[in-house]
């Protein structure tokens, strides 16, 4: 084998004998640097680095073992591979020295041919090795760049797909951005301050958040005579505007049978249970407590109240003042009450969302008033 430059050894002996031998067997096709002591060696490989060190197991002033205990102690070192020189008849030390780190070892006294051998091999195991962990890098950095590209279109799409249904209805403008940000107030909670029943990791908190946007997609299904009605339901027009969440549940599943993901189980529950009350007087399972999924009983306070403090054309807005009461006053009966206690805690945050959130949808909504009214 051809080296591009000579790969340089570093050679540690306390005898001077054997570090003239290694110099001779070696100085023709690698660069030899011989110490008689560890701590010279380490000393010179703080500023340099080697390809391979030949270090000797027994030394006055630290043993073999002790060296290596600090080379592979440091980043800098630690990969350099090390071939241990022990005495002819002492193989307990053979056996500790690869139970330690080293990739192999050569009894004295010492023959040429092995040892140029042997240093040969593992020199070559290790550019191997290097050459796999840069294919191994390139080829995760390849995978990653994939994974990022198609979790920025998982994203896109599902906003996309948001955006579809509150262009459906377009008397909530804002509501999905909005309840996905109070989603995240309640569930980051949860993760800073874990509590038995409210456990959740960090993937499913990021799904909860994610498929949050999408609790309305059923809505999609719905009659534009009901849906878009500019004044109050009929009873009948009511019942039918319940359904959609059982079809974003039929929707979503029908995708779930396809791919089994935990992100689109998470989207059909909250689709299907947003409107669930704790004590079971909520559409369309009638689920009560806990058996209500943790995500649909988070959603359905984010849900009311952006409902509350929104202008509908049928009703008013109400204050955030007010609007936080009647949540309130729901524990136990419609909302889960240790959620509502987050709720509570948060109140002000929910405030700033609605408000920051709400003030940029009017801006939108005036701005595009006005280029309707500069193309007449």
């Amino acid at each position: 084998m051809v080296w591009k430059t000579k790969p340089i050894i570093i050679a540690i002996d306390d005898d001077p004998i054997i570090l003239n031998s290694l110099t001779s067997v070696l100085k023709d096709e690698f660069g030899v640097r011989p110490f008689t002591s560890g701590r010279m060696a380490l000393d010179f490989l703080a500023g340099q680095t080697a390809d391979l060190i030949l270090l000797d197991y027994r030394m006055p002033d630290m043993t073999g073992f002790e060296v290596l205990k600090v080379l592979q102690g440091d980043p800098h070192t630690r990969d350099i591979p090390v071939i241990f020189l022990t005495g002819s008849n002492d193989s307990e030390s053979e056996a500790d020295a690869l139970e330690h780190g080293a990739v192999d070892y050569i009894t004295k006294p010492i023959r040429p041919r092995l040892l140029h051998t042997r240093v040969r091999l593992q020199l070559e195991l290790q550019r191997h090795r290097k050459n796999l962990e840069a294919l191994v890098e390139e080829r995760t950095k390849s995978l990653a760049e994939a994974y990022d590209k198609l979790k920025v279109r998982e994203d896109v799409t599902l906003c996309m797909l948001a955006k579809a249904t509150d262009l459906r209805d377009h008397y909530t403008g804002g509501h999905i951005e909005r309840t996905t940000e109070f989603v995240r107030v309640i569930v980051e909670d949860i993760l800073d301050y874990p509590c038995p029943g409210y456990n959740i990791s960090r993937t499913d908190a990021d799904d909860m958040i994610r498929s949050s946007k999408l609790h309305d997609l059923g809505k999609i299904a719905l009659p534009d005579h009901v849906l878009l009605k500019p004044g109050r339901l009929t009873q009948d027009e009511f019942e039918i505007i319940k359904k959609h969440p059982i079809s974003g549940e039929r929707f979503l599943s029908e995708f779930i049978h396809e791919m089994d993901d935990s992100f689109l189980t998470m989207a059909r529950d909250i689709a299907y249970s947003h409107h669930e009350k704790w004590d079971g007087t909520g559409y369309p399972q009638g689920l009560k407590g806990e058996d209500i999924p943790l995500s649909g009983r988070i959603s359905a306070i984010a849900d009311v109240y952006d409902a509350l403090t929104s202008v509908r054309p049928y009703k008013k807005h109400l204050s955030h003042e007010e609007s936080v009461k009647i949540i309130l006053e729901g524990s136990g009966t419609q909302f889960d009450p240790y959620l509502v206690e987050i709720f509570e805690r948060h109140a002000e945050e929910f405030r700033q969302i609605a408000e920051q959130i709400g003030m940029r949808e009017w801006y939108e909504a005036e701005r595009i008033e006005e280029m309707e009214v500069s193309y007449q």
